[in-house]
């Protein structure tokens, strides 16, 4: 069964959130608010948590993962940002955008696009979150938590609490979070491509 999380909104509390690192830590897979919606984490080497999004998800390997990050200079030790993506990338964060670009050799091989060796990456704008991440250290291995055949993101904890208490190790909740996931901006050929348009407004990519 999971564990429940009841997580103050603006002020996370301190043992909780350092429960839930170790969780992680430990190998745990977590459901977690954001500033666009629910999301599945983990470390990013645990190769049992990235099945489990697989299987939760029913992903195939051409899947974008995403790198959760704490802030820019993390950002920069798992994917490679010339000057003018540097410029684009940090005038839109913290915020609801996830960017696709060549990782580094930081980067777990199993989490690369097969063929483009890309990976996402994101820094959120939620102060549960950015609790977790400081705690923690390193990027959370995230996925949107969109079930297969639906078309939104479940936005209740106490919903995914109940639908996926076998197969997630805690469920954090802080009250509501967005029903959009993030707005998905491919940078990895040099200009902006949006692969999805969600939260975050699209038009300055455009």
């Amino acid at each position: 069964m999971a564990r429940y999380f009841d997580v103050h909104p603006e002020n996370p509390q301190p043992r909780a959130i350092g429960q839930i690192v170790d969780m992680v830590r430990d190998g745990g897979l977590i459901a977690y608010p954001t500033d666009s919606c629910f999301a599945l984490g983990c470390q990013p080497g645990n190769k049992d948590g990235l099945d489990r999004i697989r299987q939760i998800r029913r992903l195939d390997d051409k899947h974008h993962f995403t790198l959760v990050c704490r802030d820019f200079s993390q950002l920069g030790q798992y994917v490679h940002v010339d000057n003018s993506i540097f410029r684009v990338v940090r005038a839109a964060t913290p915020g609801k955008y996830t960017f696709i670009l060549p990782a580094t050799h930081e980067v777990p091989r199993r989490l690369l696009h097969p063929k483009k060796k890309t990976v996402g990456v994101r820094i959120p704008d939620h102060p549960v979150v950015r609790a977790l991440l400081e705690a923690f250290g390193e990027p959370l291995l995230s996925s949107t938590l969109l079930l297969p055949d639906e078309d939104e993101p479940m936005t209740q904890g106490w919903e995914i609490k109940e639908r996926l208490d076998h197969q997630v190790d805690a469920v954090i909740d802080s009250g509501d979070c967005g029903v959009e996931p993030t707005t998905v901006v491919d940078l990895s050929q040099g200009f902006p491509e949006i692969v999805r348009r969600g939260a975050g407004d699209p038009a300055r990519f455009e």
